[in-house]
């Protein structure tokens, strides 16, 4: 079980905690595709310098949808055509789209991975996930929890150039954020269990590949 390390000091020093970067080996990149154009581009960055070979975008139906219409209507979508605009060749993004619109969507989203990588018969030793900010531990915590102990997750945290994470306090944006994640990752660490939906759809899983089953 991961060992959970709360910052030193007051309140204000939340911030470091939550938007971590904590990269791992590996030649796979997976970019949340809600995130901003400024952390796209960061994305792409990511992959010109390092050692990877693919990128996997996340996400389900985009805000205001009304839900699942097709995936090409999916927040993994918008991924890739902005991975592209960076300058990224075709050949090495891949969408991995949710259908699931609900509280759950950084859960689901990696389910969706996960799942997508299963029938495709692509065995993930380790990843590096790519998202904004202060979203970065939880979003780490949640796909150790979908991928289980056989997938080394890293995480990168992308920051928002236009505030200072320093003093986050001093923007409303900022606020929100760090209030908001610090309540969704005490929920995700430690009261999140995974949708019976999702669950019983590991566990059919499970019962028909034994071998690929992630504890």
């Amino acid at each position: 079980m991961e060992s959970i390390r709360y910052p030193s000091g007051d309140f204000l020093n939340i911030h470091p905690f939550l938007a971590v970067t904590d990269r791992v080996n590996s030649k796979v990149l997976v970019i949340e595709g809600w995130i901003q154009r400024h952390a796209i581009q960061a994305g792409a960055d990511e992959f010109n310098r390092g050692s990877y070979e693919r990128i996997f975008t996340t996400g389900g139906p985009e805000n205001g949808s009304g839900g699942y219409v097709n995936d090409y209507q999916t927040s993994a979508s918008v991924g890739v055509e902005a991975l592209k605009e960076a300058g990224i060749p075709e050949e090495v993004v891949q969408m991995a789209p949710s259908h699931v619109i609900d509280q759950e969507r950084t859960y689901s989203a990696a389910i969706a991975l996960r799942d997508w990588l299963r029938e495709h018969n692509i065995t993930v030793q380790s990843m590096n996930v790519l998202t904004e900010d202060a979203h970065a531990r939880r979003t780490q915590l949640l796909y150790r929890k979908a991928f289980g102990k056989k997938v080394l997750v890293g995480i990168i945290a992308v920051s928002n150039p236009d505030d200072n994470p320093k003093y986050w306090w001093r923007y409303s944006d900022g606020v929100r954020e760090v209030i908001g994640e610090s309540i969704a990752y005490i929920y995700a660490r430690f009261l999140f269990y995974p949708p019976a939906s999702l669950r019983d759809k590991k566990m059919t899983q499970a019962s028909q590949h034994p071998a690929d089953t992630q504890q």
